[in-house]
């Protein structure tokens, strides 16, 4: 299994030694962060893009997937006006094109808080209308989309293996792919390897950390709960064949060096041989 370096972690730091932590430790690939001081995408289209493709070259690390900052201030596509909806989806196809252009296989987006006033219906509705929308472009330009499931302390609009499972059917596009953060279903108590049941070939991706089964928050590999190798065995068993990043936000952004080190040496331990 190829692991990759979410990038969210040295966002204190030039991205530049990302690149080189990920080289230099042995990950496989990059998940970049699409936020500001590194990869936001207005900057990129801007003319930041060729220092990260610089970076990409230098290293010999390429971006498989490209996760640009959404969901909160100030995109949302799934709470707002009619104004905010279609600013929210500009900027996400803007990023659909930095993805494409990054040399990345995926971009990685998910579902901001629909607010407290919508009946599920209409925020199903919106939804599916919006990623239809986003899928066309990715159609469009030849790329693909990954859509991930959060916790219920991050949305109350898609949060198990059967919402996604279900929003990918009503959108039905090839553009659109699923994939599973190990978090959600882990507070949920929802069994983790749902997904593969739930989604099948359409899971794409897979984001492997720790959790406390408790909150949203993303530990180390072995600070937590999870069962990380019986699972890790089972998705060898069940014939997962994608990619996982180790998906180390904010937590560790002291020393996100250390952590990443520590992170993949322990997810290497624990892969079936």
């Amino acid at each position: 299994m190829e692991l990759g370096m979410f990038t969210s972690g040295y966002q204190y730091y030039p991205l530049e030694r990302a690149f080189a932590d990920a080289r230099r430790f042995g990950y496989d690939y990059i998940e970049l962060w699409g936020g500001r001081p590194h990869a936001f995408a207005p900057d990129l289209a801007r003319g930041e893009l060729s220092g990260v493709l610089a970076l990409i070259e230098r290293h010999e690390m390429p971006v498989r997937v490209y996760t640009p900052e959404h969901n909160a201030y100030p995109y949302n596509y799934m709470l707002g006006s009619e104004l905010q909806r279609a600013d929210a989806l500009d900027y996400l196809k803007l990023c659909l094109n930095m993805g494409k252009a990054l040399g990345a296989d995926h971009t990685l987006i998910s579902t901001g808080h629909g607010g407290y006033t919508a009946s599920r219906r209409e925020l199903r509705s919106r939804l599916v209308r919006c990623l239809r929308e986003l899928a066309d472009h990715a159609e469009s330009i030849g790329h693909t989309i990954l859509l991930e499931a959060l916790t219920p302390y991050e949305t109350n609009v898609c949060t198990t293996a059967g919402e996604l499972s279900e929003t990918l059917e009503k959108v039905d596009s090839p553009a659109l792919m699923g994939m599973c953060d190990v978090v959600p279903p882990w507070v949920i108590r929802e069994p983790i390897t749902n997904y593969l049941d739930q989604l099948g070939g359409r899971m794409a991706h897979l984001h492997l950390v720790d959790g406390d089964g408790n909150s949203d928050s993303h530990l180390i590999p072995g600070d937590g709960c999870i069962p990380l190798p019986e699972l890790l065995e089972e998705l060898e068993v069940r014939g997962y064949r994608g990619r996982a990043t180790i998906e180390l936000v904010t937590s560790y952004r002291n020393e996100p060096s250390l952590y990443a080190k520590q992170a993949l040496q322990r997810v290497r331990a624990l892969l079936p041989h």
